[in-house]
């Protein structure tokens, strides 16, 4: 543990304002400097590979062009959630429709948890109002004896 008397004492930083914003570290400043000026050119030699056929150059290219998409929309049925009860249907549907290769199981595994979330959307709304109401009987009955 530092002394009192050191530079920085426990719980003072070094630099207490952070890495500024933009800066680059030491590895991509190097990189950059190797590079500078040519990235015209690999660019357009990169292209010449994935024209010439180069499997990797070609999957460069379309990567940069039209990057892979993380998620997709889809399309599914699924029941009405009112109650924490539906949520059973919903888990339901969400295994049918694995099964039935209409979602896949990431898929499913996201959906169930928007869904249970949602669930507990509807608990807190519940507690929300059954407090309300204990709240108001109290008030009619005088308080808290």
């Amino acid at each position: 543990m530092p002394s009192e008397d050191t530079q920085f004492g426990a719980g003072r930083s070094g630099n207490p304002g952070g890495r500024p914003k933009g800066a680059r570290n030491r590895t991509t400043q190097a990189v950059e400097a190797l590079l500078d000026g040519e990235a015209e050119a690999l660019t357009r030699k990169a292209i010449e590979l994935a024209l010439d056929g180069d499997g990797p150059a070609l999957r460069l290219c379309l990567d940069r062009l039209c990057p892979p998409r993380k998620d997709r929309t889809i399309t599914f049925d699924m029941p009405e959630i009112e109650n924490p009860a539906d949520f059973t249907k919903a888990t339901r549907a969400l295994m049918q429709g694995v099964a039935n290769g209409e979602i896949t199981p990431t898929e499913a595994s996201e959906l169930s948890k928007l869904v249970d979330v949602h669930v507990k959307a509807i608990v807190a709304g519940d507690f929300v109002e059954r407090f309300i109401a204990l709240e108001k009987a109290v008030a009619n009955k005088g308080g808290l004896r």
